[in-house]
C-alpha cells in the first residue's frame, strides 16, 4: 500500500487525463457537429427574438386634461415604470373619449389609457383590452347658494325643481364627467329643462366660485384638486343622492359609497347628515399588441399605487374586474388569479424578463434538440468507425488486387500506396472507445506490408482472426 503523498499524486494524475481525455472528446465533437449546433441556435435566436421579442423601453399612455386627477395618477405610474427602467410618457386629451379613440388607431402610438366606466359600451370594440379597474371616481354635483332639502332635487312633472332656471357645467363632450352627467339628467327626465354648460373641471371650480353658474357635476377622485377645492369652500354644498339605490339599478355600472356625517370634515361637521354618492369606476384599456411584461407592469403599479387604500376604497379592492369597459386581457384575469410571476419577488424587472423568456424558448428548444442531441455520441461513433472502414475496404481492395495481379517490379509503387494508408490512418481522429479497432487497422497493413516485404500473400487478419470479406 502506498504512502497518502503517493496515492494523492496518483488520484491527481488520474484526475487530470480523465479531464484532458474529455476535453479532446469535446474540441473533437465541436469540430465535427459544429454546423449542427449552429443550426440548432439559430432556430434558437429566432425563436427568441420573433416568438418571444423583448419588451420595449418606452410606452405612451394617455392621461386626460391638464391639472386633472389622470395627469396626478399618471405620474405616479410613471415614477413607477422609471424604476423598473421603462420610460412610460404621458399624453394630455380631451378626455375618456379621446384616449378611446387612440386606442382604437391602429396607427397611434398610445397604448394604453385611463378611462372611466360608462364613457362608451365598448365591448365591441376592436383592437382594445381591458387591464381592469383600478379605483372609484365618485360622481360630485356641488352648488352654490342657501342649501336645498334633498327632497328637492327629485324630479317634477319631468323638471328639475330647484335647477330648472339654473345653469350647470356638465363637462366638456367626451370626457367622463360629461358622459355621467348626462346618464343622470337623461334618468332623471332633467335633461330638458336645465340650462348647460360644457366646461373643464378646473374651469367648472372658477365659474361656480365667482358665481358665474349655479352647480357643476364633477367625476374625479376624493383627492383631486378640484374636488378638494369646492370640498374645503364653506360657501359650497353638495348633493346626496337619495335615490341612490335606484340609479345604480338603471345604470349597473353605477356604484353606491356612503359617506358618514362629518368625514369630510368633522370641525364643519360636514357633510351635516349621512350621505349617499354615486361612482363610476376608472379602467386602464390597452392596445391588445401591448407585451405581456408592460401589461404585468401595469398590474404591479396599480396594485402598488391604487390598492393602498383610499378615503372609499378598501386596501386590496383595485385592481379588480369591478366594470370592464371591454374584454379582459388574458395576462389581466391571469394576474387576478396568481399575481404577478415568482421571479419578480427575487430580480430585478429586466432579469426577471430576460430569464421568463430564456425559459419561455429553452423549453421548447430542449424538447426540440435533446434527442438530436442524444443521437450524436452514436452519429460521431459511427462516422469514426465509417472512416476505419473505408480504409479497411482501401486495405482489402489492395490486397485484392495484389493477389490477382501482383508484379514484383512494382514493388516499391505497392509500398508507397501502403504508406498512404497508413499516413491517412494516422490522421483520423478518434475517440479511445475505438482505439481497439484504429490499431487492428494499422497492424493489418503493417501485416500486408510484411507479406510484400517476403513476396507471398495471406488474408488479413483481424482482432486474431481470419477475415476473408474485409
Amino acid at each position: 500500500m502506498g504512502s497518502f503523498k503517493q496515492d494523492l499524486k496518483e488520484t491527481y494524475f488520474g484526475l487530470r487525463e480523465a479531464a484532458e481525455e474529455k476535453w479532446s472528446d469535446f474540441v473533437q465533437f465541436m469540430h465535427e457537429a459544429w454546423p449542427l449546433l449552429t443550426l440548432l441556435l439559430v432556430i434558437l435566436m429566432g425563436i427568441w427574438w420573433y416568438a418571444d421579442p423583448p419588451p420595449p423601453r418606452h410606452v405612451m399612455m394617455a392621461t386626460g386634461s391638464p391639472g386633472g386627477s389622470f395627469e396626478d395618477l399618471g405620474k405616479k405610474y410613471a415614477e413607477f415604470f422609471k424604476e423598473k427602467g421603462v420610460t412610460l410618457e404621458l399624453v394630455a386629451t380631451e378626455g375618456a373619449q379621446e384616449n378611446i379613440n387612440r386606442l382604437v388607431d391602429r396607427n397611434d402610438s398610445v397604448q394604453a389609457a385611463f378611462v372611466e366606466t360608462g364613457v362608451a359600451h365598448a365591448k365591441d370594440l376592436i383592437g382594445v383590452q381591458s387591464l381592469g379597474a383600478i379605483s372609484y371616481d365618485p360622481i360630485w354635483f356641488f352648488y352654490r347658494g342657501p342649501e336645498v332639502k334633498s327632497s328637492d332635487f327629485e324630479a317634477v312633472g319631468g323638471r328639475l325643481k330647484y335647477f330648472m332656471s339654473k345653469t350647470i357645467s356638465v363637462g366638456v363632450k367626451g370626457s367622463g364627467t360629461y358622459a355621467q352627467a348626462v346618464k343622470i339628467l337623461k334618468a332623471s327626465g332633467f335633461e330638458g329643462g336645465v340650462q348647460v354648460r360644457n366646461l373643464s373641471g378646473k374651469e367648472a371650480v372658477k365659474a361656480l366660485q365667482a358665481g358665474e353658474i349655479d352647480g357643476a357635476f364633477i367625476v374625479d377622485a376624493f383627492e383631486a384638486p378640484n374636488v378638494q377645492a369646492l370640498l374645503n369652500d364653506p360657501s359650497m354644498h353638495l348633493t346626496t343622492f337619495k335615490r341612490a339605490e335606484a340609479y345604480a339599478k338603471l345604470i349597473p355600472y353605477f356604484h353606491i359609497l356612503n359617506v358618514p356625517q362629518g368625514s369630510f370634515n368633522l370641525a364643519r361637521n360636514f357633510p351635516s347628515v349621512d350621505m349617499k354618492l354615486l361612482s363610476t369606476t376608472t379602467n386602464i384599456l390597452i392596445d391588445d399588441r401591448m407585451h405581456p411584461a408592460i401589461q404585468f407592469l401595469f398590474l404591479e403599479a396599480a396594485r402598488s399605487i391604487n390598492g393602498k387604500g383610499s378615503f372609499f376604497a378598501e386596501r386590496g379592492e383595485f385592481p379588480s374586474f369591478k366594470d370592464s369597459i371591454t374584454k379582459e386581457s388574458p395576462v389581466a384575469v391571469h394576474y387576478e388569479k396568481n399575481r404577478y410571476p415568482l421571479l419578480s419577488a427575487y430580480f430585478p424587472f429586466w432579469l426577471a424578463e430576460l430569464i421568463s423568456r430564456l425559459l419561455f424558448v429553452l423549453l421548447p428548444f430542449c424538447v426540440l434538440a435533446y434527442p438530436i442531441l442524444q443521437t450524436l455520441p452514436g452519429y460521431r461513433a459511427k462516422r469514426m468507425q465509417n472512416k476505419i472502414n473505408r480504409l479497411y475496404g482501401s486495405l482489402k481492395e489492395f490486397e485484392q488486387g495484389l493477389l490477382a495481379n501482383y508484379n514484383p517490379a512494382k514493388q516499391d509503387e505497392y509500398l508507397k500506396q501502403l504508406d498512404l494508408l497508413e499516413y491517412q490512418a494516422l490522421n483520423i481522429k478518434l475517440s479511445k472507445r475505438l482505439s481497439s479497432d484504429y490499431y487492428s487497422l494499422r497492424s493489418n497493413i503493417d501485416y500486408v506490408r510484411g507479406c510484400l516485404n517476403r513476396g507471398f500473400h495471406q488474408p488479413i487478419q483481424v482482432g486474431g482472426k481470419i477475415n476473408l470479406d474485409l
